[in-house]
């Protein structure tokens, strides 16, 4: 009892899969970005440390 799923309802389904895999990528590559960019100081010179 299976049941087939034909023409516009597979390209429904094939175009929502892959707008869901794109937003993932996106979202993976902005976080990436993100967590490598060092903190810098807000006034250009390096810190002062003890």
């Amino acid at each position: 009892m299976t049941k087939k799923i034909s023409g516009k309802k597979a390209l429904g389904a094939a175009a929502i899969g892959s707008a869901a895999i794109a937003a993932a990528l996106l979202y993976a590559s902005k976080r990436k970005d993100k967590k490598a960019k060092p903190p810098v100081p807000p006034s250009g010179e390096p810190p002062e440390t003890d």
